[in-house]
C-alpha cells in the first residue's frame, strides 16, 4: 500500500512517470504549488540562462495570481495540474479527487488559454479514484527523480541534494509556492536554482520541460 500511494515509480493508482530517458543529456526542472508573488523572480532567473521548466500549479493560486500564471506560459514554460486546493487525497472519495483535478484544469485553461496534460499529486500522494480522474481529464501523472526539500533546507543543501541526483532523464522537484500561502518566502529556492543551473549546464545537460523530456523516449 505504501508503495502504491507514495512510491515514485508506482503506477498502481494511475499512469505516472518519474524520469525520462537515460540516454539523452537532458533533464527537467519542475516547480510545485505556484504561482506566487515570487514566481516572476524565478522566471527572470530561468530566462537569464535560457532554460525552460514545468510548473505544477494549484488552480486556486492561479485564480489568485493570474498575472504570474500567464507569465509562465508566455515565457515558454509548461504548466501542469497540481490540484485546485492542494488537498490531501488520502481517505477521500473518487468524486472529490476528480473535482480537485477538474477545477484546476478549468482555472488554468481560463487564465492561460491552455489545458494541462500533466498532473502531480499534492504531497506526491496518490489514492483510489485517481486513475479514473486522470483518464477522464487526459492527464499523465508526474512524480520526480529527486525531491529538493526546498521548504526546509538552506540553498546550499538544496543545490547539493539536486546536483547529486541530476543526470540523464532526471526530473527535479522544487517549489515556487508553499501550498496556498499568499506570499510565501522562496528565497532559499531561488538561491539554490541560481547555483544549480550553471552547474547542470556545465555538465552538458539541457534543461527542458517534462513533455519535451518524455517525448525523447
Amino acid at each position: 500500500m505504501a508503495y502504491a500511494v507514495r512510491g515514485r515509480s508506482s503506477s498502481l493508482l494511475g499512469p505516472s512517470i518519474w524520469r525520462g530517458p537515460r540516454n539523452k543529456r537532458a533533464l527537467a526542472l519542475t516547480f510545485d504549488d505556484g504561482p506566487s508573488a515570487s514566481t516572476p523572480r524565478l522566471l527572470e532567473l530561468l530566462g537569464r540562462y535560457g532554460v525552460r521548466a514545468t510548473f505544477f500549479q494549484c488552480g486556486l493560486n492561479v485564480e489568485r495570481r493570474p498575472g504570474p500564471a500567464r507569465a509562465v506560459m508566455e515565457a515558454g514554460h509548461e504548466i501542469g495540474n497540481h490540484s485546485y486546493s492542494h488537498a490531501r487525497f488520502w481517505l477521500r472519495g473518487p468524486e472529490f479527487i476528480y473535482q480537485e483535478l477538474a477545477r484546476a484544469q478549468r482555472a488554468i485553461a481560463a487564465v492561460t488559454g491552455k489545458t494541462p496534460t500533466l498532473f502531480r499529486a499534492p504531497y506526491g500522494v496518490r489514492w483510489f479514484g485517481l486513475r479514473e480522474a486522470q483518464r477522464r481529464l487526459g492527464l499523465m501523472g508526474v512524480m520526480w527523480t529527486v525531491l529538493g526539500r526546498d521548504w526546509k533546507l538552506p540553498a546550499d543543501g538544496i543545490a547539493r541534494r539536486l546536483a547529486r541526483g541530476a543526470g540523464n532523464g532526471a526530473i527535479l522537484c522544487l517549489h515556487d509556492g508553499r501550498e496556498l500561502e499568499a506570499d510565501p518566502d522562496i528565497g532559499e529556492t531561488l538561491r539554490a536554482v541560481e547555483r544549480l543551473i550553471p552547474l547542470l549546464l556545465d555538465r552538458g545537460l539541457r534543461l527542458v520541460t517534462v513533455s519535451e523530456l518524455i517525448r525523447q523516449q
